[in-house]
């Protein structure tokens, strides 16, 4: 199938494909060259395929001989795959696991630099849009407490609803055993006002509305449109971001008071069925033992769950680029990094109340 003749001179003759070749699939399989071949005949040469001429090419190595008598399919295969041999493929440069973390850091980092540079954009629009009474997108607001306020309140109030007859339930699965049955209603009253009202409202909202936000906005990044609003010199700030957060830190304080109610009442009734404390004696407790600064606690923290969820949603939708898949990329962001903030930001909340003695 390769022959040396006079000066050089080499001829190929038969299949050079892949059935044809047989077990010769390695060029030290083929005849050994004294010297580089000058000339390659394919004058006799039947058929070829890119195994063939991927082996014969590696039989050459450096060598570069004229092609004489080859048929034309051929010809150009062989002259595509000398053109291949010659480039150097590009391989991705491989890091250590040390600079993986060190660039997740520094993104990380830069986002979070990012993320600062937006809440001083949104101090200084609010500073503006209290001086000037025009700035104020009452409509806007409106409409976005109707959407994450009371179109939340099935939803939330369900929840707390199940959350409050859990812990009564697990309360008193416990309370029974040292005969402290009546003390389930501090454990609910102080469960649901001091932290899963406020915790489990803020998770619910970031799921509703701060995915709505990012997704919103990302929307209108991709179409476009906020860069028309900057053409046209309006603040996408002003007019998208800051109705969002003034209409959230509005209703998150009062879904929390409506979750406290529900909660509670989900505990009023397991108490009722588990442990025969009446409805009335819950209440007359709960009034009695209860602190005001347990709700106030629950309602502060709430508003800062509020600013947290708007401000990550809409952070995310404003760092969409240019495609529908980013959409759905920053919008999930939006929403494990408000929960993620928001359990911070609990835990922190938590630290301070036991140092302050709260």
């Amino acid at each position: 199938m390769l022959a040396a003749g006079p000066a050089g001179v080499w001829t190929l003759s038969g299949h050079w494909t892949r059935a044809g070749l047989g077990r010769r699939w390695r060029a030290r399989d083929l005849p050994a060259a004294s010297s580089p071949p000058l000339t390659l005949d394919g004058s006799a040469l039947l058929a070829i395929d890119s195994a063939g001429a991927w082996l014969l090419q590696d039989w050459l190595g450096s060598a570069r001989p004229a092609l004489q008598a080859w048929p034309p399919q051929a010809l150009a295969l062989m002259t595509e795959v000398q053109a291949g041999a010659g480039q150097t493929l590009a391989c991705a440069a491989r890091h250590s696991r040390l600079h993986e973390v060190g660039q997740a850091a520094l993104a990380m980092a830069a986002q979070a630099q990012a993320y600062l540079h937006l809440v001083g954009e949104l101090t200084v629009a609010a500073g503006g849009a209290l001086r000037q009474r025009r700035l104020w997108r009452l409509r806007a607001i409106w409409h976005e407490v109707q959407i994450g306020g009371y179109e939340a309140l099935p939803i939330l109030g369900l929840t707390s609803f199940l959350l409050g007859v859990v812990v009564a339930y697990q309360g008193a699965d416990q309370l029974r055993h040292y005969g402290a049955n009546v003390f389930v209603v501090e454990l609910v009253g102080y469960a649901m006002l001091r932290e899963f009202s406020p915790l489990i409202g803020a998770i619910i909202i970031a799921g509703r509305s701060g995915s709505a936000y990012a997704a919103q906005i990302g929307t209108m990044v991709v179409a476009e449109e906020i860069d028309a609003l900057r053409t046209l010199g309006i603040d996408p700030l002003q007019r998208l971001v800051l109705p969002k957060i003034i209409a959230l830190a509005l209703v998150m304080p009062l879904l929390t008071v409506f979750a406290d109610i529900t909660g509670v009442l989900g505990g009023m009734v397991m108490a009722r069925w588990q442990m025969d404390i009446g409805y009335a004696e819950f209440i007359e407790r709960f009034g009695r033992v209860m602190q005001g600064s347990a709700l106030l606690l629950g309602v502060g923290k709430s508003l800062v769950f509020a600013l947290i969820i708007a401000s990550v949603g809409c952070f995310q939708g404003l760092r969409t680029e240019g495609s529908a898949d980013s959409v759905g990329r920053q919008t999930t962001l939006a929403v494990v990094q408000a929960i993620f903030l928001v359990i911070v930001a609990d835990g922190l909340f938590s630290v301070a109340f036991n140092a302050l003695g709260l």
